[in-house]
């Protein structure tokens, strides 16, 4: 029994023994409620007796014989016997009786109106134990009817910590075991079964003659899936369809959503479709209708199977219920199961774009080409990088190998080809000199001239492309601030010469038996590189990325305290894409450069450096396929010449086909006449050793065009904020089920405006979810505010509104966990069907 029962009991006993007169109070307790109790009745001016069916002549004999002064209190703990069988009734005549049911104790306890009493006396059997019904007062309700009395009870049962039939819905149906629930025994055990089905009717409109926690579920998926598909709902399943869909979209928005019971969720989505054949009903169904459906995790595969057929057969301008192949990528990637399936968005959203790519028109100037290059080609290399990055990480590439082979033939042979040829033939024509920054020029134009100390990270076949990705980054960060040029490295593209072009000096050479000298110098190695350096800037002092990526942070600032220049040299993507056995993952290493670039951007700001720049000694081709021996350039043979797998320098140049030429003094300004001669395409010249797929040191954009990305950074505290969102319809009243409503992201997403997630429904002025949920990821990068415009539709509850209540449409933010948006409205329906009318 609660406290308070115990306390108002003993009370009212103690008032019943005031006074000099002796007072004798027989308390006869018929279900013997209170037998665990009674030991605990602190009585100030009376003792307890307890009253035993066999001992009703000693008690007589006690009570007016032994002692006839003390106040007593007698308890039974049953009914009072019959006249002829209560050998105490004359005793009790001139006594007085006490009376304490259970019912009449709890309703005065909780403040319950007497009318509702015969429902606390149907359920006294859940008040027999302590714990139960201390948690019942811990509801803490304030008004009370049968419904609510009852559904308090289920509460307790499924300790639950607020009074919600929905909560209660949520928890018996996520056990594991919904043939034989425990929560369902539970209310078994308490006749609780008939009014949680009842309320299920009342709630989600299901009701069935023989009802079964499967059949309730299914009825939430299948009246879920009536309102966003974009047909009629298949015969076999209207069967399950409710009524009561907005109640139901609401409650499934809330389980999907929750990051508590999105596994449950899953699991019941799944059982829902095997056990009704869910495979075999949506294959006879349009995929056109199938677009804003994802509570199946199957309709995603029927989805991606129809996006895949699409781009197998290169109809990029297919549309799925107008949505573009891209754009439902990225509508899918946000909805449930979007990132389960998130890389295989991305392959068919990447692939998608690369056959695009198959329209491809190269420039023929070396300028154009440049510049085409720098400002929208590099894309195309982007977008083939992280179709691998992502195909990679897809355990079964069985389904995309017709796709991946269309991809790796219009990379080839309709983009990368034709752009070297034309590329090659004018770098060959205007002979190097291009109107690009060249790597020699770096420390010069880069460098020289900076006020502040320059922390130069070298990273290893950084390319161009690459470099723009981390310019994202960089931008994104609300503490730096970046741009980006670009560079034209030295040819042959290979470590050596650009690390060495990247240093100050006055000559850049390369010696008979070609070898690299600045001023004269070798510098191939650490120690050699920054005598070269402190030759310029006497404080300046080169260190290896590596050694320096796990110091302290008062380590770092030992190292570049009064220096001017550091040199850091970076290798991740080269020393991943120059071996065999790890060619195919210089994608991986692309993105991991990214995030140890960035990284130590961060740490090194914590060790007061606030200027870097970021470039390369050189970029790369990859391709997938390896080339067949017929492709790769043969039939030369010189005595004295430097051979790698995209150059050869000589005394002459080759007597070959697809073939382009340069003299080398053009790429050192001196007289060297020594001729340089690289593949105009993406093929390699026949030579032992290495890998096939990665390689550089040729003359092609991808491998000379590096990027050189100016960084500042502040390390101080930068305020940042969420974008915002507000709500553009005019909005006063509610008069129909299925709403839709404009809104508008506030700011485009920049550095100190970032991306959050809101999730925004209808509540009432008691804060009851009366609306679906929609969940919007506010990650628009348009300056255009037009183009940030977005519309959600909410489903309602199908209940009774009252005009004269408030209502509200609430919008919260998840990330920072703030209410971002209450807007008042009125629900004025008239009545509440499944048609909103």
């Amino acid at each position: 029994m609660a406290e308070l029962n115990l306390k108002q009991i003993t009370d009212k006993l103690n008032s019943e023994f005031v006074g000099d007169v002796r007072k004798l109070v027989f308390w006869y307790d018929a279900g013997a409620e209170f037998i665990q109790d009674i030991d605990t009745i602190a009585l100030e001016n009376a003792k307890v007796l307890k009253l035993e069916q066999d001992n009703q002549f000693y008690m007589k004999y006690f009570l007016e014989r032994e002692d006839t002064t003390t106040h007593y209190l007698i308890y039974a703990p049953f009914a009072e016997p019959a006249l002829k069988d209560n050998h105490l009734a004359d005793t009790v005549r001139y006594s007085k009786e006490f009376f304490a049911d259970r019912a009449s104790l709890l309703a005065l306890d909780l403040g319950i109106d007497e009318k509702y009493k015969p429902v606390l006396q149907q359920y006294l059997k859940f008040f027999g134990a302590k714990d139960r019904t201390q948690r019942f007062y811990e509801l803490e309700i304030e008004n009370f009817n049968k419904t609510v009395i009852e559904t308090a009870l289920m509460s307790v049962i499924c300790k639950t910590k607020v009074v919600s039939f929905e909560e209660i819905v949520r928890t018996v149906i996520t056990d594991d075991n919904l043939e034989d629930n425990k929560y369902m025994a539970e209310f078994e055990k308490y006749d609780l079964v008939q009014p949680f089905w009842q309320m299920c009717e009342e709630t989600f409109g299901y009701t069935d003659v023989s009802p079964t926690l499967f059949k309730l579920i299914a009825t939430l998926f299948i009246t879920y899936t009536s309102k966003v598909i974009q047909s009629e709902l298949p015969n076999v399943w209207k069967i399950y369809n409710s009524y009561k869909s907005g109640n139901s979209i609401a409650f499934l928005d809330g389980l999907m959503n929750s990051v508590i019971f999105k596994s449950s969720f899953e699991r019941l989505s799944d059982l829902v479709f095997s056990t009704l054949d869910g495979e075999t009903i949506f294959n006879k169904l349009q995929v056109n209708d199938l677009t804003e459906v994802e509570i199946f995790k199957k309709v995603d595969i029927f989805l991606m199977k129809w996006l895949l057929e699409r781009l197998e057969n290169e109809d990029t301008d297919a549309k799925l219920n107008g949505y573009s192949i891209p754009e439902l990528c990225k509508m899918r990637r946000k909805m449930h199961y979007g990132q389960l399936f998130y890389s295989h968005y991305y392959i068919l959203e990447n692939a998608y774009h690369l056959i695009v790519a198959a329209r491809f028109e190269t420039k023929t100037s070396a300028t154009d080409l440049w510049k085409s290059y720098i400002e929208t080609d590099y894309v195309i290399d982007q977008k083939y990088r992280y179709f691998y990055y992502h195909y990679d990480t897809v355990i079964d590439h069985t389904p995309y190998e017709n796709l991946r082979d269309i991809v790796e033939n219009i990379y080839t042979n309709r983009y990368l080809d034709p752009l070297s040829v034309s590329w090659i033939r004018a770098f060959s024509e205007c002979k190097g000199y291009t109107g690009l920054i060249k790597q020699q020029d770096f420390y010069q134009t880069f460098v020289r001239h900076t006020k502040e100390r320059v922390v130069v990270i070298i990273s290893d076949a950084l390319r161009f492309e690459v470099g723009q990705t981390l310019l994202k980054r960089l931008m994104a960060d609300e503490k730096c601030t970046a741009t980006i040029h670009a560079m034209q490295s030295v040819v042959p593209s290979y470590t050596r010469f650009g690390m060495s072009a990247l240093l100050p000096h006055k000559e850049l050479s390369m010696s008979k038996d070609f070898k690299v000298l600045v001023d004269g110098k070798i510098c191939d190695d650490l120690k050699t590189r920054e005598q070269v350096l402190q030759k310029t800037v006497q404080n300046s002092r080169t260190v290896q990325f590596d050694d320096i990526k796990t110091m302290k942070v008062a380590d770092l600032k030992d190292i570049f305290t009064g220096q001017e220049v550091v040199y850091v040299y970076h290798n991740q993507i080269d020393a991943r894409g120059d071996k065999l056995n790890t060619e195919n993952e210089v994608f991986n290493a692309c993105e991991e450069a990214l995030e140890e670039i960035h990284t130590m951007i961060k740490r090194l700001t914590s060790a007061n450096n606030t200027r870097f720049i970021v470039t390369a000694d050189h970029g790369f081709i990859y391709k997938r396929d390896k080339l067949a021996e017929s492709d790769k350039i043969s039939g030369f043979e010189k005595s004295n010449a430097f051979i790698g797998r995209r150059y050869v320098i000589a005394d002459e140049s080759l007597q070959t086909d697809g073939v382009g030429t340069i003299q080398l003094g053009e790429i050192l300004a001196n007289t060297d006449e020594r001729i340089i001669s690289v593949p105009i395409g993406s093929d390699v010249f026949k030579v032992a050793g290495g890998g096939q797929n990665y390689v550089h040191g040729g003359a092609s954009l991808q491998e000379v065009l590096i990027p050189v990305l100016d960084v500042k950074t502040n390390k101080y505290h930068t305020a940042t904020r969420s974008v915002t969102i507000a709500l553009v319809s005019g909005l006063s009243k509610i008069t129909n089920l299925a709403t839709n409503l404009d809104f508008i992201q506030m700011e485009a997403v920049t550095d100190v405006n970032k991306e959050t997630t809101y999730k925004l429904f209808f509540i009432s002025d008691d804060n009851e979810k009366i609306s679906s949920e929609n969940i919007y990821v506010a990650d628009k990068k348009d300056r255009d505010a037009s183009k940030r415009v977005f519309r959600l539709k909410f489903t309602f509850k199908n209940k009774k509104y009252d005009k004269h209540r408030k209502y509200y449409l609430v919008a919260y933010d998840e990330k920072n966990a703030l209410e971002v948006i209450r807007h008042e409205v009125q629900m004025d329906l008239a009545f509440s069907d499944d048609f909103g009318f």
